[in-house]
């Protein structure tokens, strides 16, 4: 084996458990070794020893001998000093390196029509784009209320790998859902492996307005009611009053213990809000619209009630839930469950 210089790097001077008892074995045995004697099971940790520079290869590769850790401590932390200094002076001279690109960054279109402090992004795509850059360039704290459930899973994995590194840079994250959300299989993942990093998630069973939040200097809420376009806001006034309502809302939330069995509630207590909804005369896109479930979800609570009331119409399960003063069949108040 030849005998590999040293490296600079702290974390090559590691030594594994392997690599530190061969280095004991060789000092008990007088500080040398013949290459005939290091057994294949040492040829790993023997290798490390010489990488770190704690074992070198005599003339003619047939003996190896122990270095003196003292030694080798001057000359190694005098590399890693001077790689130290390299790298302050390169951390320097980055902002001038990149000043041209940061500029352009700065001045480039982004697709937005721009009015005073506001700038409204006009499809998904580029929608998504620039809270991806927002993400990127916020330091401290993400604040996020999606009313609704059922949210696409693709969505999701992008949300993941955007807020899982931010929150193990330090950042602080606080989101509210809606209770059905609990029931939906991938937000109830998507929340349970982000607590564990520290984000804060909790449901709140009111209706409430939609909004991501940057370190409480930008807000982004819809501009439309199809969730086409967005507005990103900027207006010191305009955000502080954002969040106020998002504390609001966030004090009258509920905790949740997301990833344990009673993270999911009883099925039939989103069965139940549609109960409550239908009777009060919304129609299944209406419904649909207000939970944030899809229309599949919907009619699927929709044909068992009709089972369970025996109404041959929407208009007849209407008119029976409204007759029987919003009651089940079996007695119980709607919403007891």
């Amino acid at each position: 084996m030849s005998r590999v210089e040293p490296g600079c790097r702290s974390a090559d001077l590691a030594l594994d458990p392997a690599a530190r008892a061969l280095y004991l074995a060789v000092v008990a045995e007088g500080g040398w070794v013949k290459s005939a004697e290091v057994r294949p099971a040492d040829e790993a940790a023997l290798t490390r020893l010489l990488d770190v520079g704690l074992v070198r290869g005599l003339p003619g590769g047939t003996f190896y001998s122990a270095v003196s850790p003292r030694a080798f401590l001057g000359r190694a932390a005098g590399q890693l000093r001077d790689r130290a200094v390299g790298l302050l002076r390169q951390a320097d001279e980055l902002p001038t390196l990149l000043d041209e690109l940061a500029q352009a960054y700065d001045t480039a279109p982004r697709r937005i029509d721009r009015t005073g402090a506001v700038e409204t992004v006009q499809d998904r795509d580029s929608i998504r784009h620039r809270i991806a850059q927002l993400v990127a360039d916020t330091e401290t704290e993400i604040l996020t209320a999606q009313p609704g459930g059922d949210r696409p899973p693709d969505h999701l994995a992008w949300a993941m790998a955007q807020d899982v590194p931010f929150l193990r840079d330090g950042g602080a994250m606080r989101t509210l859902y809606q209770p059905v959300a609990r029931t939906d299989p991938a937000t109830s993942a998507y929340a349970a492996a982000v607590t564990p990093h520290g984000a804060r998630i909790r449901v709140l069973d009111e209706d409430f307005q939609r909004m991501l939040i940057f370190d409480r200097t930008v807000a982004v809420i819809p501009a439309s009611a199809d969730m086409g376009s967005a507005a990103f806001i900027t207006d010191a006034t305009a955000v502080e009053l954002l969040v106020e309502l998002f504390e609001r809302d966030w004090r009258r939330a509920q905790r949740v213990a997301w990833g344990s069995a009673h993270a999911v509630p009883d099925g039939g207590v989103v069965a139940d809000r549609i109960a409550r909804l239908l009777a009060g005369g919304l129609s299944r896109r209406g419904i649909a619209g207000r939970l944030g479930l899809s229309e599949r979800t919907v009619a699927a609570h929709i044909g068992r009630l009709r089972q369970e009331y025996e109404a041959e119409t929407l208009f007849q399960l209407g008119w029976l839930m409204r007759g029987a003063g919003e009651r089940r069949p079996n007695g119980r108040p709607i919403g007891t469950g």
